[in-house]
């Protein structure tokens, strides 16, 4: 069916049809609505490099992926290309070999210049992030995937990392932990810096005081996870109980404890903050693993989301959610032991 013969067949103009299954923010809700049930009820679909020479638009949503944190990053994409796929929209994906702020402004630069993408989204955002300020200044929509402190007004969608890790350690104090260990993202991002604040906050209102050499910053890996642990468990007095910023560092931990004879949920507890992967969940896990959970995929859907609404005419600034964060408790926390406290 052509698009004439799909438009004459709902009663509408031609270019009426092609602007709402375009998007343009000029066609009201309900007539958007009603060509897209009678597009999937008659099974037309528009030609999809027509629309996209009549709407300027390349048809897809540029991500920069990092080595960093590949394995949520898989989950990520998942979750937006849920959403994405009905809409024939492609993911572009760009790949940055190291976390060089130079090279990255550039890369971004280069991605918004080429016209290749609509739209792009921005990951493990810093302070002042400077990638906000030159997308903005390129006047390419973007969102940003965490949140930034910078003036430069920004879509964001985030979770309440600060709260998340705040729960998690004030749950480790309230079982009687006094030395805490937190295995944090790499310094000087935000989500980084917010987990920190949540930590601090809850040694402060226990009396506990702040220990630097229980805090480590890297990447979320396994290997990393299994170095600062051991590192960590070498202390003495040694810590009891650790907080581990992703599933992946938690892993490093279990490792860190069979190495030293060390049982987790008896010797040491462990609660890490990350979602669950098809290919490892917490419920699995030996002792199954405590978390704080909320689900990047579920935040990689609702990101694609929220840009297409922001291509639909949605102003950025109306786009900020803040996310709560569950606390799921399994076997791997439990009381300090006695011969530890003592």
């Amino acid at each position: 069916m052509k698009l004439k013969d799909f438009a004459q067949h709902i009663g509408l103009s031609p270019t009426t049809v092609s602007r709402a299954l375009s998007g343009y923010p000029e066609v009201s809700e309900a007539t958007r609505t009603r060509v897209a049930k009678e597009a999937a009820r008659l099974g037309y679909r528009p030609n999809i490099n027509a629309v996209r020479l009549a709407t300027g638009r390349a048809g897809a949503i540029g991500v920069v992926m990092s080595r960093a944190g590949e394995y949520q990053f898989s989950e990520f994409l998942s979750g937006m290309a849920e959403r994405l796929s009905p809409e024939d929209i492609d993911i572009l994906i760009t790949p940055m070999a190291e976390q060089d702020s130079r090279d990255e402004l550039q890369l971004y630069r280069r991605l918004a210049e080429s016209r290749r993408v609509d739209a792009v989204v921005i990951h493990s955002p810093r302070p002042k992030d400077p990638r906000i300020t030159l997308l903005h200044e390129l006047k390419l929509p973007f969102i940003v995937h965490g949140r930034s402190a910078t003036d430069v007004p920004h879509a964001w969608l985030d979770i309440d990392n600060e709260g998340a890790i705040c729960r998690a350690t004030e749950h480790l104090l309230d079982l009687g932990h006094r030395r805490i260990a937190m295995i944090n993202g790499r310094e000087g991002l935000t989500f980084t810096q917010h987990r920190e604040k949540g930590y601090r906050s809850a040694l402060s209102e226990r009396g506990v005081p702040y220990d630097a050499k229980l805090v480590t910053h890297g990447n979320f890996t396994d290997e990393i996870g299994f170095r600062v642990a051991r590192a960590a468990l070498e202390q003495r007095p040694r810590p009891t109980a650790f907080v581990a910023g992703s599933m992946m560092s938690a892993l490093g931990v279990y490792r860190a404890a069979r190495s030293m004879n060390l049982v987790v949920g008896r010797d040491i507890s462990v609660i890490a903050h990350d979602d669950v992967f098809p290919y490892l969940t917490a419920e699995n896990m030996a002792p199954s693993l405590s978390t704080t959970r909320s689900s990047i995929r579920a935040a990689g859907t609702r990101i694609a989301d929220l840009l297409l609404q922001m291509l639909a005419g949605r102003e950025a600034t109306d786009i900020s959610e803040l996310w709560p964060v569950e606390l799921i408790l399994r076997e791997s926390s439990r009381p300090v032991a006695r011969e530890v406290s003592e």
